[in-house]
């Protein structure tokens, strides 16, 4: 099974969204093939100074693709931009999965390709996403969800743990404690059990 997955990346994305994942998805790339994208192509940066070169997206028949929209404080201003949100819209319509983390389940809700499926998000910014759209059957104590073709991770390391639970799906259990034992991360494997919602509750 051979997928390319589109990392879509803005200004001001959340660093380990982002290269956390990456670096989980990283270790298979006989499977996975990474592919940083953004509207307009070029140098996406972020207030850490992570500056990311990135292609314009072209659909890509030979392969399975995948869009992966990691959360960030650039996802204020990006749930109102008509144009990134039509493209999130057009290359989510085509993947054979979507995965979202933290806050970038705010950018896919925009989208309404949402709208009567379960998702989760940031549990300090709860509110302010699900004010994006009532539509979508949040799920608040969630670490990450699985709604059909579509994954949602609550905040920032959680998008490791919906990473791992991908690849447990798609691939196996063993591949994705493999993994983990490899990066010496401990996962949370517990999808249902977001300790965060109880804090910012």
């Amino acid at each position: 099974m051979r997928f390319r997955m589109n990392i879509l990346m803005f200004d001001e994305f959340e660093t380990l969204d982002v290269f956390g994942p990456v670096e989980i998805f990283g270790k298979i790339p006989e499977a996975i093939k990474l592919n940083f994208i953004s509207l307009n192509g070029g140098i996406i940066s972020n207030s850490h100074g992570v500056r990311v070169e990135t292609n314009t997206y072209k659909e890509d028949l030979s392969v399975e693709e995948i869009l992966f929209i990691p959360g960030g404080a650039g996802t204020r201003e990006k749930v109102n931009d008509k144009e990134f949100i039509k493209l999130i819209n057009d290359i989510a319509s085509k993947a054979k999965y979507v995965l979202t983390v933290c806050t970038g389940t705010a950018l896919l809700a925009k989208t309404e390709l949402l709208n009567n499926r379960k998702a989760t998000t940031n549990k300090k910014a709860f509110n302010w996403v699900t004010e994006q759209n009532e539509k979508v059957l949040w799920i608040k104590q969630a670490r990450w969800v699985k709604d059909e073709n579509i994954y949602s991770s609550a905040g920032v390391s959680a998008g490791m743990d919906l990473a791992l639970g991908f690849i447990e799906d798609i691939f196996s259990k063993d591949k994705a404690l493999d993994i983990s034992k490899r990066i010496e991360y401990f996962w949370n494997e517990d999808r249902e059990n977001d300790p965060f919602s109880r804090l910012y509750n």
